[in-house]
């Protein structure tokens, strides 16, 4: 029989250890919800059942409270979450119960699943108390795996851990069984209190809940809301723990378009993560391979900017925001997808870490190769943050990019302020860049204040940012220069808590002026949304559009006739989005925009479809379709963009992914297909199949075949 303690204060029993860690300076908001995690006493056998000794004598957290759809209350499906430890692992244990008629929605065994599609359990663990940064793993009922690092008001779950998971489904409660080595955290030495929440998302019921709770407008894994978890004993100490990945690679490729003839390739590689202590972490790469990596979604460009596509290779990942949280989306100083996009990455070394309470240390250093048209080249980035108030930083970097045989070479120095309240309703940014090249021209230079109130019916938010005419971050994304731009917006939320569980008006507006103030171009958004208790959605709004282009901009993207620089053009959109309820099997969303569009007119169609056949398969189509009716030399131009994809994952270990995706307006066709096999945990084999095919002709472009085999020795 599980032993039965109060939610929220700390949990009493009468073999619970008589003197805890001083918890009397803890300022968080739920510090009166406390877990005591009991040292296990036998061994943990990993299976779903909850029969050692260890699990009958643990605490129990339950009593989960409502986040959604409202955050007053119990949540109707009640749940129990346990932890204990030994010296190797943490142990989590969940009850889910679950009465209600219908099949638990699990949409397929892939690792990192959609968060939103499936029901699930995550755990969110702050282990160096600085509510800012954590670590989130999760299970849904099939036994897929989550693991991924919070950041921020960011999760990413591409970062992957030694976690192991067991799931048991029965009638009335499924029940989950997670062990996390300790190998794959940080956390300080000595260290006896974390914070921690514990989550489920139940589709059925339409209700994610939390231990701790969680107001409405944020995610359950804010760090800003966690509980107190206290260790009955210290944890592990730390000793030097060194992991090492090699991998061997093997494959086929032709490049047609280029008039090759066809090659066969053969390399290896390693990486190695060097753990000197439980919070600072080396990682070095030799010759390193990305081939596994899933292809991007390609995006049908209309705009004059150019696209962002986020970062997926492991090795950039751990401790990322470190480098990637500088200056805003679309001015900041480092982007890492910028290193070994045109050349091969040589090898590398990256040291990223906490020394002290308050402080974090990154450095980075990476060679890329020499192409026929680049000379090798090197990338230094140093960046340091210190803590402030109770979750604010103040962070400074510097980054260098030089070229090899040459005096050419581009520098950024950036220091950043990211402020947040303690209950998070406040955040904000200030921040301060500025570039070096030869010549030191003026005008390098990019700064921006931000700042954003969030309560449970209004949002508010302000953006105001700057780019000077010469700045320059070439190992950065910056989407224009040149320029100053205000954005605020706001949006009001009604709650009846009824077939709609939130509905109500939005704006926003984006200007931007050149440094004498003149207006360059603006968009006006303003709309209206309706969230249904089922989690679907519409909304439906306007966008008023003012350009004055700066340089000569061909619309469509293909043809290489312009509009003029200087021209000057006024014209309204209107669109709509529905968003179909993630908890049905034929699922998925559909945009559509009409009105002008530069000198014409225009209409956009967006759908994603989704059918999964739970958990083995997912048929996704996703399709673009543009309209473009412009005056002569232009014409009427149409492009489709057809991606169908098929996810099949044969258990939480073998997956087979295979994505097309015609492309009209790129003309190109692409087929991805990837088998994985993670024969151990982060130990896999990889068989990748690409080729692409000029869309209109169907004439082969290059084709590829790789085997690749990694192995983690720990």
């Amino acid at each position: 029989m599980l032993a039965l303690v109060s939610t929220g204060l700390l949990f009493a029993q009468e073999n619970q250890p008589e003197v805890l860690p001083d918890t009397v300076g803890i300022n968080i908001k739920n510090k009166d919800y406390v877990y005591v995690a009991k040292k296990a006493k036998g061994d943990i056998t990993l299976d779903g059942v909850l029969d050692e000794e260890d699990w009958q004598n643990a605490n129990i957290a339950k009593d989960f409270n409502l986040v959604l759809p409202v955050d007053t209350g119990l949540a109707t499906q009640q749940s129990v979450a346990m932890v204990v430890y030994d010296d190797k692992a943490l142990y989590i244990a969940t009850i889910f119960y679950d009465t209600t008629p219908g099949k638990r929605v699990a949409e397929s065994y892939r690792r990192d699943y959609t968060f939103s599609n499936n029901d699930n359990l995550l755990t969110v663990f702050d282990t160096f108390r600085d509510q800012t940064n954590g670590y989130t793993f999760g299970t849904s009922p099939s036994g897929a795996i989550w693991d991924g690092i919070r950041a921020g008001n960011d999760n990413n779950p591409s970062w992957d851990s030694k976690i192991e998971v067991e799931v048991m489904n029965y009638p009335d409660k499924w029940v989950a069984e997670i062990k996390i080595p300790f190998k794959s955290l940080r956390y300080p030495e000595g260290s006896r209190v974390w914070y921690a929440n514990f989550g489920r998302l139940d589709l059925k019921t339409n209700e994610k809940s939390a231990w701790a709770p969680v107001p409405r407008q944020f995610p359950h894994s804010s760090t800003a809301y966690t509980g107190v978890l206290i260790f009955e004993e210290p944890l592990p100490k730390p000793r030097v723990n060194l992991s090492l990945i090699p991998y061997v690679l093997g494959g086929y490729h032709r490049d047609f378009e280029a008039g090759e003839k066809a090659g066969y390739r053969k390399s290896f590689g390693m990486d190695a993560k060097i753990g000197f202590s439980t919070s600072t972490n080396l990682d070095l790469t030799y010759n390193p391979d990305f081939a596994q990596v899933e292809v991007d979604q390609q995006q049908m460009n209309v705009d004059r900017f150019e696209l962002f596509f986020p970062e997926k290779r492991q090795f950039f990942l751990e401790n990322q925001d470190l480098f990637s949280e500088y200056g805003e989306y679309d001015v900041t100083p480092f982007f890492s997808r910028r290193i070994g996009l045109d050349a091969p990455v040589l090898g590398g070394a990256r040291f990223t870490g906490k020394i002290g309470n308050d402080f974090r240390l990154g450095f980075m250093n990476m060679i890329t190769d020499q192409t026929s048209l680049m000379p090798i080249r090197n990338y230094s980035v140093l960046s340091v943050q210190q803590k402030l108030f109770s979750r604010s930083n103040l962070s400074f970097m510097f980054v260098n990019k030089e070229y090899s045989g040459s005096d050419q070479y581009n520098r950024v120095a950036a220091l950043d302020y990211n402020m947040a309240s303690n209950d998070d309703v406040w955040s904000g940014k200030f921040f301060y860049h500025r570039s070096f090249r030869p010549g030191n021209p003026d005008k390098q230079f990019a700064q921006g204040v931000s700042l954003d109130y969030n309560k449970r019916n209004i949002n508010l938010e302000f953006r105001q940012t700057a780019v000077g005419e010469n700045y320059l971050a070439e190992t950065g994304y910056v989407r224009r220069s040149n320029y100053v731009m205000f954005n605020p917006e706001a949006k009001y939320s009604f709650i009846p808590n009824k077939l709609v569980v939130s509905h109500g008006p939005y704006a926003e507006l984006e200007s931007f002026y050149s440094m004498d103030m003149e207006k360059l171009d603006h968009n006006f958004d303003i709309g209206y949304y309706v969230e249904f208790k089922d989690n679907s959605n519409i909304s439906t709004g306007f966008i008023d559009t003012y350009v004055k282009l700066m340089h000569d901009f061909d619309p469509t993207h293909v043809i290489g006739v312009y509009l003029p620089a200087g021209s000057e053009y006024n014209y309204k959109r209107w669109y709509a989005r529905l968003q179909a309820s993630p908890r049905r099997s034929l699922n998925g969303y559909l945009v559509y925009s009409n009105g002008g569009f530069y000198s014409g007119t225009g209409e956009m169609v967006e759908a994603n479809v989704t059918y999964r056949y739970q958990p083995y398969i997912n048929l996704t189509l996703n399709t673009v379709f543009s309209n473009l009716r412009l005056p002569a030399p232009f014409g009427y131009r149409q492009f489709w963009l057809i991606g169908p994809k098929i996810d099949i994952t044969f258990s939480p270990k073998v997956y087979l992914t295979t994505f097309v995706q015609y492309n009209e307006q790129l003309n190109n066709t692409n087929v991805n297909i990837r088998f994985q096999w993670r024969y151990k945990p982060v130990s896999d084999l990889f068989i990748v199949y690409t080729d692409n095919y000029f869309a209109n002709t169907r004439e082969v472009r290059n084709r590829a075949l790789v085997l690749k085999l990694t192995y983690w020795l720990n």
